[in-house]
């Protein structure tokens, strides 16, 4: 098991968190893009909003379809793939002809960003003892909230030069060098070994997870937090979009 503070474990935590930030970025990396794209693909508000949602959807869905994979064939080759292919998908953004193609592509993007969020924890479990576990898990829990900051700061500040397509691009460039870099800390897996895919396994699992209150608590209180962060980002960004459009330079005297 590997212990809080040590080589190791500044090794894994670093690949861990940094394979969160680039989960997070990717998926947040259109939110400032949204007025840019309404006006680009000429749709409605409501139409480019689904770029955010089916994303979020298909995040969700992931979770519950490769959660299980990874125990068959093992995890860090599902965290890696999963990674390379979300930054992929960013790139084609950059490049998407009509709305509809850009709207699938975030569908996709959101269910291949999926891949590390199913695994990581488990991970953790099965190669840290419980103190570094602990240490380990509340970083990663921080690198999600940067990774999401980044992503509108790094997707605005991008568009602001050169339109979406230079954020998307960006952030597309950015996941690509991290996942090597992702690759090169991550050690290999010494306490788990790949056992064989049974549906029917992977079905009573999940199941009982969904029976277990301990895990439904957390489960709510996972979704309370995310739906406050998301409620007052929107609130933030529109307070400040009214009081651009609103303010007025004062003569003083």
């Amino acid at each position: 098991m590997i212990e809080a503070k040590t080589r190791a474990w500044w090794r894994a935590t670093a690949a861990l968190c940094l394979g969160s930030f680039l989960v997070f970025i990717n998926r947040y990396v259109p939110q400032p893009l949204l007025p840019g794209l309404k006006e680009a693909y000429g749709v409605s508000t409501l139409g480019v909003s689904l770029l955010m949602s089916v994303s979020t959807l298909s995040l969700a869905l992931a979770l519950l379809v490769l959660g299980p994979l990874p125990d068959a064939i093992g995890r860090e080759g599902i965290m890696l793939i999963t990674l390379l292919l979300g930054g992929g998908l960013s790139l084609a953004l950059a490049f998407a002809p009509t709305f509809e193609s850009l709207l699938f592509l975030r569908l996709l993007q959101g269910f291949v960003l999926g891949g590390l969020p199913a695994v990581a924890i488990a991970w953790m479990a099965d190669e840290f003892d419980k103190t570094a576990l602990l240490s380990a898990v509340g970083l990663y829990i921080g690198a999600n909230s940067l990774g999401g900051i980044s992503g509108r700061i790094v997707g605005g500040g991008a568009a602001a030069i050169g339109g979406p397509s230079a954020a998307f691009l960006a952030v597309g460039a950015m996941t690509v060098v991290g996942c090597i870099i992702f690759w090169r800390l991550l050690p290999n897996s010494q306490a788990f070994t790949p056992k064989r895919f049974q549906l029917r396994q992977a079905v009573g699992d999940l199941l009982g997870h969904l029976r277990s209150p301990v895990l439904l608590a957390a489960y709510f209180l996972g979704g309370i937090n995310f739906l406050i962060l998301l409620t007052s980002t929107a609130i933030l960004l529109s307070v400040w979009r009214m009081r651009r459009i609103n303010w007025r330079p004062v003569a003083w005297g």
